[in-house]
């Protein structure tokens, strides 16, 4: 019998896009401004989605942030801000919290993938920044799906790539739409709450809650 799988979301969940702020203000930009466009991503990115269309995240952020940075005094020329900062955006580190978490699943028994709506190879070279790259048995992106995460193509996608049904994986993410997503293609959810904030109660609550990568062990094999 295969064992129970974890299937992490990427850009927040393991990669920390927190760093981003100080790539912004690298430009002449607010940190905080970064905030703002990488909502502004999800935004486009998820209207895309809704009409059936789906465009790479790379693209979309691209976009996205020209829009954001048009009326902003930067100390360079503006593709050359965006350039430095989509270049960042490839650079990102992990999580404190994700190379111990991730090896403790597996050393207990627990299988481990990755859904990305950004690029496969983009997460291919975080987990290999993060020393985890062996410990994650599938890198998979919705590139090879129809839409973006949280459309349920994006899910039913990663179930039939890794041959698994839906009460068998367990989606980790920190964006509550994602877990929310998860849930309604029928996937078994954790919520990774590292800011200690509250979950919206519009969306579909998680099985699990935990404020760190270290604690799912628990309450995957409690």
């Amino acid at each position: 019998m295969a064992p129970p799988l974890a299937l992490f979301d990427v850009n927040g969940t393991l990669s920390d896009t927190g760093r981003m702020s100080q790539h912004f203000e690298e430009i002449g930009a607010p940190a905080p401004l970064a905030a703002l466009w990488f909502a502004s991503v999800l935004r486009d990115g998820f209207a895309l989605t809704a009409v059936g269309q789906n465009v790479a995240f790379h693209d979309v952020a691209a976009e996205a942030l020209r829009v954001v940075l048009a009326d902003q005094v930067l100390n360079r020329g503006v593709d050359d801000a965006v350039e430095h900062v989509m270049a960042a955006l490839q650079d990102l580190p992990v999580h404190a919290d994700v190379a111990d978490g991730i090896r403790a699943l597996r050393a207990g028994g627990v299988a481990v993938a990755v859904l990305t709506n950004g690029a496969a190879s983009t997460a291919e070279a975080l987990l290999d920044r993060g020393g985890i790259r062996d410990a994650v048995d599938a890198v998979l992106s919705v590139e090879d799906a129809p839409r973006w995460k949280p459309a349920p193509e994006s899910y039913s996608h990663a179930l039939e790539t890794l041959q698994r049904s839906a009460d068998d994986v367990v989606l980790v993410a920190v964006h509550p739409w994602d877990v929310d997503g998860a849930a309604r293609a029928g996937l078994r959810t954790v919520w990774l709450n590292r800011e200690g904030t509250p979950y919206p109660a519009t969306m579909t609550r998680p099985d699990h809650e935990v404020p760190s990568i270290r604690d799912l062990i628990r309450v995957l094999n409690g």
